[in-house]
């Protein structure tokens, strides 16, 4: 079960690091090319279509592997053949009539978003850049469905491999359209950002390209599987296929569009608010594009691995708790808590204490842009958490607990985000998120405990033990950071760089040296790690 669990993660896990990281530098050269205050239009066009990729697609890898590891494991390889072959046409309609709603309720979006007396955009702008990147959604529900066809299979690699190159493309198109825009054919930054966003749809495309490479390259042991289980056509009627779907679908549609709705919640608030307080026009606009864009962005490096995590916890779970083996089950929640939490919190605490060379390397030096990241970097360990918590829901058959969970957070961070704005400004907006997601899961876990009763001393020992090792990692590498700054005044990206290299690795590897000597990192990591640390005199 480990095993599988950590190759299957770590599969996911590298494919969306890879992504995450690519995802993350070309912004330092789409931030050139468009400057500060066109980021926040680029947000303005990506924010809406979030939404709506949550409530088409969202879902579906992780539904259809959990659909397709219960029956594999009853032996039933039919049925989840089945319910791929019915599901292409009607995945493909749900992404054209996906598509159809965000270009025509564009209009509408935009003047939720922005003011026809807005200085910086207007409402054409927004509806614009809504249009264009609104293409995609034609492409990604047929490739969710077959992301989840092979994770139900615990084939992770296509999943992200696929990924990987849908970035690569999408980011190419991003950067060459937008040099040539503004550079090579001198077109307005407007342009350059509209181009951008029509990226989105190259780069489904791409990623399609390689699930159906890898649909002909697995298809003779799909084949196998099914020929040697004695059951070639499936006794579960569509009917009844289509309402379990729907059944494990619709609660992780909404789990997905959390994140993005939260930042909705911001664009149609913040602007407002804060001109409440006599903070607006261009001023407001760019501290929004630093909230929902580029400071999230690198707070959103760390939670990569939670998404690994959710999608290889679906189908195992599902398959224990389809066998009723509680044991594998509570022993899979241990490893992943602790796994998760070992590696979040030190990633997103170590981007809050070097914020300022963060926002340097990344975008340029601003005191405002790294104070906002240093606030909001901590509430990745939330961003990690929360869909962890809610893939054992799921695998579990909660579903209605998952969106009663996720509708009261998001009302928290409804109700809170206004009037915190107004008390706070932009940390307001960051308090408001996180409060919403303490709430969310914190009832996914009282979920967790109740149904399965579900109680670790052992973890929680493990949890406070990380906690106190990384606050001494953290003390450390401040001031190894202040040490570093009375040597070099870090003013360019390369020494910017260059600072974070030395206070991470020296703050890397304190905390790989701590928790080998503890053996927390062997019993977390397995047999391999173990092996390895023995030979080297641990």
């Amino acid at each position: 079960m480990a095993s599988n669990l950590l190759k299957g993660t770590m599969i996911l896990t590298i494919g969306l690091l890879l992504s995450r990281i690519l995802g993350v530098l070309y912004v330092i050269p789409f931030y050139q090319i468009v400057g500060e205050e066109y980021i926040a239009l680029y947000q303005y066009a990506y924010t809406p279509y979030s939404i709506m990729l949550a409530i088409a697609v969202s879902g579906v890898p992780i539904a259809v592997s959990k659909f397709v590891s219960k029956y594999n494991s009853q032996g039933d390889y039919a049925t989840g053949r089945k319910l791929v072959k019915s599901s292409m046409l009607l995945m493909g309609v749900t992404g054209f009539l996906g598509f159809l709603i965000l270009y025509f309720l564009a209009d509408p979006i935009a003047h939720l978003i922005i003011k026809d007396d807005e200085a910086v955009f207007s409402v054409n702008d927004v509806a614009s850049v809504i249009r264009f990147v609104s293409f995609a959604v034609i492409v990604v529900p047929v490739m969710s469905l077959v992301r989840g066809f092979f994770q139900g299979y615990q084939h992770m690699t296509p999943t992200a491999i696929s990924q990987l190159w849908e970035q690569i493309v999408r980011i190419l198109f991003v950067l060459v359209g937008g040099f040539f825009v503004v550079y090579v054919f001198n077109g307005t930054e407007k342009t350059a950002v509209s181009f951008a966003v029509f990226a989105a749809f190259l780069g489904a495309i791409a990623g399609l390209v390689v699930l159906v490479w890898y649909w002909k390259k697995l298809k003779p042991e799909f084949n196998n599987l099914l020929t040697t289980s004695g059951k070639i056509s499936s006794d579960v009627s569509l009917t009844n296929i289509y309402k379990e779907m729907l059944i494990y679908t619709v609660p992780f549609a909404l789990v997905g569009v959390i994140n993005p709705l939260f930042q909705f919640i911001d664009m149609i608030t913040f602007n407002n608010a804060m001109s409440v307080i006599g903070i607006g026009g261009d001023i407001s606009n760019t501290l929004l594009g630093m909230l929902n864009y580029t400071t999230h962005k690198l707070v959103m490096i760390p939670v990569m691995l939670a998404t690994g995590f959710s999608m290889t916890l679906i189908p195992l779970i599902t398959s224990y708790y389809a066998k009723q083996d509680f044991v594998q089950v509570r022993k899979a929640l241990d490893q992943s808590f602790q796994i998760l939490l070992f590696l979040t919190v030190p990633a997103a605490m170590g981007i809050s204490v070097l914020a300022d060379e963060f926002y340097l390397v990344f975008y340029e030096a601003s005191e405002t842009g790294a104070t906002v990241l240093a606030h909001y970097a901590p509430v990745a360990i939330l961003f990690a958490l929360y869909p962890v918590t809610t893939a054992i829901l799921q695998g579990i058959d909660r579903q209605k607990l998952i969106i009663l969970n996720l509708l009261l957070g998001i009302l928290t961070k409804l109700i809170l985000n206004t009037p915190l704005i107004k008390a706070f400004e932009t940390d307001g907006a960051i308090i408001a998120t996180a409060c919403g997601y303490l709430v969310a899961i914190g009832l996914n876990l009282f979920a967790i405990r109740k149904t399965l009763h579900y109680k670790s001393n052992m973890v929680v020992r493990r949890v406070m033990l990380i906690i106190i090792v990384n606050v001494i990692m953290l003390v450390l590498v401040f001031l190894v950071k202040l040490g570093f700054g009375q040597f070099m005044t870090i003013d360019t990206k390369l020494e910017g760089l260059l600072a974070i290299i030395v206070c991470a690795g020296i703050g890397a590897v304190f905390y790989a040296f701590v928790t080998l000597r503890l053996g927390l990192a062997q019993k977390l990591f397995g047999e391999r790690l173990t092996r390895f640390t023995k030979k080297i005199g641990f």
